[in-house]
């Protein structure tokens, strides 16, 4: 995603471009965002526009629901996984997402998901 290694970046281009599939887990999505924003600092906006070009590849599979639940959240300049567990508890039975997290809570509400700060 980053190129920051140019051997491995080569590597994994080619392994993308000759796989049938490509399945990549909402986990793995999710330590990338953290990776891209903590360690690199790379803003939302970024993370998301290289997560959707990601997805949009046509030999690419994904939970497509759940990343975009968690690129919504990201794009509202919130946490990728927060986004990703409500969708799984929504997904799960649950009619609310509750959370410590204010700001989580906040953009959960105005992304119109049933949410509840405790």
């Amino acid at each position: 995603m980053l190129g920051d290694n140019k051997r491995q970046a080569a590597i994994v281009e080619n392994e993308l471009k000759a796989a049938t599939s490509v399945c990549i887990s909402v986990s793995a999505f999710c330590e990338m965002v953290w990776v891209m924003s903590q360690g690199y600092k790379i803003s939302n906006s970024e993370i998301a526009k290289a997560i959707s070009n990601l997805i949009a590849a046509k030999n690419v599979i994904v939970n497509f629901p759940a990343v975009a639940t968690g690129l919504n959240m990201l794009e509202a300049g919130g946490d990728f996984a927060d986004g990703v567990i409500a969708f799984d508890g929504y997904q799960l039975g649950a009619e609310e997402f509750v959370s410590f997290d204010k700001k989580a809570i906040k953009l959960a509400l105005g992304v119109g998901q049933s949410a509840r700060l405790l």
